[in-house]
C-alpha cells in the first residue's frame, strides 16, 4: 500500500464519522469474530454494498464470502493468534459480483481491544 504506516491507520480510530468516509481508501473494522463495526464511503463505492447492508453482519460469511478463504480469513486468523504482529500487508484478487478488482490488503490490530482494520486500496495497474 502506498506509504501506509500502522501509527498513522491507528489515527483512523480517532477522526470523525466524516473524515473517516473522506479516506482515500477502504476501511473496514471488525471484530475478533468478523461482525463489521465501521465501513467507509470508500469500500461502500469500491463493494457497492450500503453501510447499512453490512454494519454488525460477519465480513466473511455475509458480505465477502469469497474472503473465506485461507489466503484471507486464515491469514487473519493467524495473524490474529501473533500477539506481536501490529500490521500485515498482501495482494488479493476480490471477487465482486460486478467484477473481480485487484488489491492491496492491509490487517492493522487496533488498541481497542479485539477490533482490527481491514485497509482496502485498488493495485496499481
Amino acid at each position: 500500500m502506498t506509504g501506509r504506516d500502522p501509527s498513522r491507520l491507528e489515527a483512523v480510530l480517532d477522526m470523525p464519522a466524516e473524515r473517516f468516509d473522506e479516506l482515500p481508501f477502504g476501511a473496514i473494522v471488525i471484530d475478533r469474530d468478523g461482525a463489521i463495526v465501521s465501513y467507509n464511503e470508500y469500500e461502500t463505492r469500491l463493494s457497492q454494498l450500503a453501510r447499512e447492508r453490512v454494519i454488525g453482519r460477519n465480513f466473511f460469511r455475509d458480505v465477502a464470502p469469497c474472503t473465506a478463504v485461507r489466503e484471507f480469513e486464515g491469514r487473519l486468523r493467524t495473524f490474529l493468534r501473533t500477539d506481536h504482529t501490529v500490521s500485515e500487508k498482501f495482494d488479493y484478487l476480490f471477487a465482486f459480483p460486478h467484477g473481480a478488482v485487484a488489491v492491496e490488503i492491509t490487517f492493522l490490530r487496533l488498541r481497542k481491544k479485539g477490533q482490527i482494520l481491514i485497509a482496502v486500496e485498488r493495485a496499481a495497474a
